[in-house]
């Protein structure tokens, strides 16, 4: 699997904490996606789920090697558990269109917390997603 791109992040939830607390839902809707949104509101604590999300849009970005500039935005990247419970990476708009100049098929994501901290990291797979099937399969 020939990889051409990756990315890291690590983020302290209390930072994400505060912009939450001085922002609110501004600050969900501009980072979130909706069905991200949703999936966050099955938490009784969505802070770490927000973290990571947060840690892994970072990620992709530096996968991609843009960082925020031009027409790239949060929603750009939707992730969201496949049946088995993994992060699939939906790329859009700007975002996609970079990462298909650079021949990204499949972004390949892992995300971890811990109370304090939520990391990510982003692998961009030039071989067109197979793993899908294979998980249905089984």
């Amino acid at each position: 699997m020939p990889i051409v791109g990756h990315g890291i992040d690590l983020v302290e939830c209390s930072r994400i904490a505060k912009v939450l607390d001085t922002h609110g839902e501004r600050f969900m809707a501009r980072v979130l996606t909706p069905g991200e949104r949703a999936r966050a509101a099955e938490y009784k604590q969505p802070l770490q789920f927000i973290a990571g999300r947060w840690a892994a849009k970072e990620a992709i970005l530096k996968m991609i090697g843009t960082g925020w500039r031009g027409k790239i935005a949060w929603t750009d990247m939707e992730i969201l558990p496949d049946s088995l419970g993994r992060p699939t990476v939906k790329l859009t708009g700007e975002t996609a269109r970079r990462a298909a100049k650079l021949g990204v098929k499949e972004v390949l994501l892992s995300i971890t917390h811990t109370e304090h901290q939520a990391a990510a990291s982003a692998m961009g797979s030039s071989d067109p997603p197979a793993r899908q099937a294979a998980n249905d399969a089984s």
